[in-house]
């Protein structure tokens, strides 16, 4: 089974940056401009964080559907 949570550490040091904080301030609903001037960090680079946490959610996703449909017995994926 695939982890279920994304690997923070290694954005942070990917990013040099704390993901985690980046995370609660989106949830709490504030904004990439408002984020960029709280932390300095610039809104390009904030944007390709988020796009990295949501490329990496639907991995995840599509990584559990496929175990899922695999455990059912209704699968049609090939190994290479």
């Amino acid at each position: 089974m695939a982890k279920n949570v994304i690997n923070e550490k290694d954005l942070c040091r990917k990013y040099r940056t704390n993901v985690t904080r980046l995370i609660r301030a989106w949830k709490k609903g504030l904004n990439d401009l408002e984020i960029a001037r709280v932390t300095g960090i610039n809104p390009a680079t904030l944007q390709q964080i988020r796009e990295d946490i949501a490329l990496a959610h639907r991995r995840l996703r599509l990584l559990q559907k496929k175990e899922a449909l695999v455990k059912t017995g209704r699968h049609v994926f090939f190994k290479k």
